[in-house]
């Protein structure tokens, strides 16, 4: 813990305003949505993707009394309690801060830098030194400008040796990483393709990361990535590779079986062999990696052997799938320390689409009954996350379960548990799984998950958000976002989606039908949620779940209005849809007139917005078009708050019109597909693909030519073949046209051409020229846009055609 004073005195604000300076500060804040424990804490107002300063006050409703702000607006004249810090940049503030506290440890410090692989390794040397160490490893991936200093803060004197990683996007960033971690030992994971974009050249990127390593005693790398390249001078070298005369050679990398690769070093005048339980070319890379660094602290070679030879495969991601008995499983089983638990509750938190919230939980390593300071930060979490039951798993924690302010049920091994599952009840509730690797949660995951077939679609959530920051930052601060979960979020969710949205504060929901709306209310989301193609028949439905309907022509306004007067409701809220040229749905310019006198005669209505849509934003020959609908609905809306006496919100930006028509903002923009990475104009944006269909290998047959596959016999055999079948069909939305090579697939990095007609529940696919196996992973659509086109379609279509019978999983990484 920190005192403000002191705090005041490590950042040297521009300006204080203390009532307490005794105020103790123990937690980082940047997120008034993801504040506990907040007596002691400090909020930081970032103002990258929004501005931070937007939501003190919240934070200070929350409890915060401690502020590191960055535009200084007299916010003491509010926050009268609070402790201020005024300062020229909060995120550099927090980086100050976190670079003071790093430098009271003095324990060994492994910076970990690369282009793929770091948490990896970071988790493995976890699994392999924690016999000897008491270790500290950034939460997840926590790499960035801001995760590497969220990082730091969690060092304590309870450790003696720290992993953290260091993650760059473009020049100059590393730096200012290495001047808060300052690691002692560096290592280099890998150098590849990832985030390039920032760089002028691959050299460029090289050099970067080995801004890292400038000041560690030795620097640990793969010698191949580093060829030709001038190293910092100062550090001590350990390379390994297959060249002679390196710190570690490999003198040989053979693949056992589809399981293992059998690894032969020379090291210290000594050889000595490794088995690999992995046989892909990154992982084996990652596993040499550890061995380097155990060498590097003196591990004999039998100790290296026998424990790389028990490495686990790193889950990189959380996941969210749909459970039996109307219930949600969050899988976690990653990593099972406090600070990854916290990341997992505050996930859990913002879960609202069942009434009830649960945790699994297992033993921690390294929290035992004597250790008062990790039990105290448990029972800490525990209270503030608002669980409404509690299940523990193991020797430690079920001997505690009295202190916890949770009800609970405790067990001593995952076995004792499974047998006692069905007297449990998960109905209606989201139930979090959190569980160390010894303990075997998958084995709960399996029994508690909704089971289907093997094809399913999962939905990167940080992709979404991804690109939900990208475009907001393309909006004024004013403008205010709508997006669109019509057509189950285009086909990727309901509910899951629209709980990501309402915690990343969008403005509004859309949907097509009233059902959806009703549905995402039982799913536990307040936003308002626009109805785009009411009817008669939905509008019980709308005004019981205070859903908002849009109001497109005098038909479904008169009705809407004798409804609302047979119920006695006034200042209903509706939205007006104009026809500008898309000429679907909407009133005519020349019926503004008309308009304004019924809204003027029945103040039971409130308009919340009038808006219309582009029908061709994205056609540069369309520009012209594009500009007289722009102006169409500025001079229509115009006359309309004139005639109604007050203001409303305007809109007719989509995605197209936010890329690339920033006069055509208003007041707000709806964001659709472009929150999915799909079909975008504007290709100098970050924008990430955030769904990905996959399936597997059910079979595999060798037939000679002259034989048939497939109904109808369509699929004629010219060649000795090697066919797949795989588990999709038309029945999940794998389009029909798709038959007969035009559709094609990718299996271990080969496109592949389907053969034969399309079956309901199957395909298959030509595997001739493809190392493939059964079971192996297919992705469906490896490109999208040109499988539409295969097709005549567009990519909207495909994605909202996917069965809703095939899974969803969602999943952070």
């Amino acid at each position: 813990m920190y005192k403000i004073s002191e705090i005041a005195q490590i950042l040297h604000p521009n300006r204080t305003f203390i009532t307490d300076p005794n105020s103790f500060v123990q937690h980082l804040f940047y997120d008034s949505r993801k504040i506990a424990q907040a007596d002691n804490g400090i909020f930081f107002a970032l103002q990258k993707n929004r501005d931070g300063h937007r939501y003190i006050r919240e934070a200070y409703e929350k409890g915060v009394r401690n502020f590191v702000l960055q535009a200084d607006e007299g916010q003491e004249m509010e926050l009268l309690e609070a402790n201020i810090l005024w300062v020229a940049d909060s995120l550099v503030a927090m980086q100050e801060l976190a670079t003071f506290h790093r430098q009271k440890f003095d324990y060994p410090v492994i910076g970990i830098t690369g282009s793929n692989g770091k948490t990896i390794v970071k988790e493995w040397l976890f699994q392999l030194m924690s016999p000897e160490y008491k270790i500290y490893r950034s939460p997840k991936s926590y790499n960035s400008q801001l995760g590497v200093a969220l990082s730091l803060w969690g060092l304590s004197d309870q450790y003696n040796l720290a992993l953290i990683e260091a993650g760059i996007s473009e020049k100059g960033e590393m730096l200012r990483l290495e001047q808060m971690i300052k690691p002692t030992i560096g290592l280099l994971s890998n150098i590849g393709v990832a985030h390039k974009a920032g760089f002028k050249s691959k050299e460029e990127k090289i050099y970067e990361k080995l801004e890292l390593f400038k000041n560690v005693e030795t620097m640990i790398f793969p010698n191949s990535y580093l060829e030709n390249i001038q190293l910092p001078y100062r550090p001590r070298k350990f390379s390994w590779g297959l060249d002679e005369g390196l710190s570690l050679e490999v003198y040989s990398i053979k693949q056992v079986n589809d399981r293992f690769t059998m690894v032969t070093f020379y090291y210290a005048s000594r050889t000595f062999a490794v088995e690999v339980p992995f046989v892909d070319k990154g992982n084996v890379e990652n596993a040499i990696n550890c061995v380097a660094v155990m060498l590097r602290f003196g591990y004999e070679n039998e100790v290296i052997a026998a424990r790389i030879k028990e490495l686990q495969p790193v889950a990189m991601r959380l996941e969210l799938k749909k459970g039996k008995k109307n219930s949600s499983i969050i899988d976690d089983s990653y990593s099972n320390d406090l600070d990854a638990l916290q990341i997992a509750l505050e996930f859990l938190n913002q879960q609202g689409q069942h009434p009830f919230k649960m945790l699994i939980l297992s033993d921690i390593p390294g929290v035992h009954i004597e250790d008062e300071k990790s039990l105290s930060k448990l029972k800490r979490l525990l209270s503030e996350y608002r669980l409404d039951k509690l299940i523990l798993i193991g020797e430690v924690l079920p001997k505690v379960a009295a202190q916890f302010e949770v009800p609970s049920i405790s067990y001593s091994d995952t076995t004792a548990f499974l047998a006692d599952i069905r007297s449990l009840s998960f109905e209606n509730a989201t139930v979090l799984l959190k569980g160390g690797r010894e303990f075997h949660f998958e084995r709960i995951s399996q029994l508690l998950v909704a089971k289907s077939h093997d094809t399913v679609l999962e939905i990167n959530l940080n992709a979404l958000e991804n690109n939900l920051n990208v475009y907001r930052q393309l909006l004024p601060k004013q403008v205010k976002l709508m997006t669109m979960v019509k057509a189950f979020s285009y086909g990727s969710g309901s509910f899951e989606i629209a709980n990501l949205l309402q915690f990343n504060r969008v403005d509004y929901l859309t949907v097509a039908f009233a059902d959806e709306g009703v549905d995402l209310r039982g799913a536990g989301i307040k936003l308002p949620i626009v109805v785009m193609s009411p009817d008669e028949s939905s509008f019980e439905s709308i005004v019981q779940y205070n859903l908002e309907p849009e109001i497109y022509s005098f038909r479904i306004l008169f009705s809407f209005l004798n409804f609302l007067k047979t119920k006695q409701i006034a200042s209903f809220p509706i939205h007006i849809k104009i026809d500008t040229g898309m000429h679907r749905l909407g009133f005519m310019p020349d019926e503004v007139d008309r308009l304004i006198a019924v809204l003027r005669a029945e103040a039971i209505l409130e308009v919340k917005s009038a808006f219309s849509h582009l029908a061709s934003a994205g056609n540069e020959k369309d520009w012209e078009f594009t500009q007289g609908q722009i102006d169409l609905l500025d001079e229509f809306t115009k006359r309309l708050e004139s005639g109604i006496g007050y203001s409303f919100l305007r809109h007719i930006a989509a995605t197209s019109g936010i890329e690339l028509w920033p006069n055509a903002y208003f007041d707000m923009v709806r964001l659709g597909i472009g929150l999915y990475g799909i079909d975008i104009e504007r290709h100098d944006l970050p924008i990430r693909e955030a769904s990905t269909l996959k399936t597997n290998v059910t079979q595999i047959k060798y037939l000679p030519a002259g034989e048939t596959v497939g109904y109808n016999r369509h699929g004629v055999l010219y060649r000795d073949s090697k066919i797949a079948t795989i588990k999709i069909g038309y029945a999940d939305g794998y389009d029909r046209r798709f038959g007969n090579g035009v559709g094609k697939m990718l299996i271990n990095g080969f496109l592949v051409p389907t053969i034969g007609d399309i079956c309901m529940d199957m395909c298959m696919l030509d595997v001739t020229d493809v190392e493939v196996g059964e079971e192996d992973e297919v992705i469906v659509y490896p490109d999208i846009k040109s499988a539409a086109k295969a097709i005549g379609t567009i990519p909207y279509e495909l994605l909202t055609s996917i069965s809703q019978r095939v899974k969803r999983v969602y999943f952070y990484e």
